[in-house]
C-alpha cells in the first residue's frame, strides 16, 4: 500500500491533508458542553475523557499520548471519522518551537447515533428509528418505563475512542446518550 497517489512530486513538503484510510495520529478531548454554549460546538465543556491534552492521570504534558486510527474504521465513532476529514498536518518549518500552536485543531459534534449509541431500533428511538438521527424520541413519552438499565444496554463500548479508567467510563455511560463535542488535535499522518 505505498503507491504513489498521482501527483508525482514529494507530498512531504506541503501540507497533508486527512482522507479516508489514512492512519492518523490525534490527541482529543471528548466534551460535555454546557448549557450556555450558543452554538453546540463554542465554550467551555465538561471533560469527560481525553487523550494527549495532558489531562490524565497517565499523561503529564500536552502530547504525551496519543489516539492512533485509520479514518474510516468501523469500530471508530462515525463523528471521528468524518469530521477529521479534511484536516490539514502544517508542513515542516524551520521554527518548530510554536509547532503546539499551528497544530490543526477541530471541534466535531457528536450525536449518540455518531457517538457511542449502539445503532439498533430499540436503542435509537423516534419515528424510523435505527440511526435516522435526529427526530423527536417520542417513543420515550409513550412509553415512560425506559430505564437506565436499558439505555446503559445502549452504550457501545465496542467504540473507540473509549475512556482509560472505569469512573470516565461511569461517566460516558450517564451522558453518551447526550450530544457531545470532540475536540481534535491533528498530530500526525502516517501513509
Amino acid at each position: 500500500g505505498e503507491e504513489d497517489d498521482g501527483n508525482g512530486k514529494d507530498s512531504s513538503a506541503a501540507a497533508t491533508t486527512v482522507k479516508k484510510g489514512d492512519t492518523i495520529e490525534i490527541y482529543y478531548k471528548v466534551l460535555k458542553l454546557g448549557k450556555r454554549s450558543y452554538d453546540g460546538l463554542s465554550g467551555e465543556g465538561t471533560v469527560v475523557f481525553s487523550r494527549g491534552y495532558g489531562l490524565e492521570d497517565d499523561e503529564t504534558t500536552f502530547g504525551d499520548k496519543s489516539f492512533v486510527f485509520t479514518v474510516g474504521d468501523a469500530d471508530v465513532i462515525d463523528a471521528l471519522n468524518e469530521g477529521v476529514v479534511g484536516m490539514t498536518l502544517p508542513s515542516a518549518t524551520k521554527n518548530d518551537a510554536d509547532e503546539k500552536s499551528r497544530l490543526s485543531k477541530r471541534r466535531i459534534s457528536i450525536t449518540p447515533q455518531k457517538g457511542w449509541e449502539k445503532s439498533t431500533p430499540q436503542c435509537d428511538g423516534g419515528p424510523g428509528g435505527s440511526g435516522a438521527g435526529g427526530e423527536l424520541r417520542t417513543d420515550y413519552v409513550v412509553v415512560p418505563t425506559a430505564t437506565m438499565v436499558e439505555q446503559e444496554a445502549c452504550f457501545d463500548k465496542a467504540k473507540r475512542p473509549f475512556p482509560g479508567t472505569y469512573a470516565q467510563e461511569r461517566r460516558m455511560a450517564q451522558r453518551f446518550d447526550q450530544s457531545l463535542i470532540v475536540e481534535v488535535v491533528l498530530a500526525g499522518v502516517r501513509r
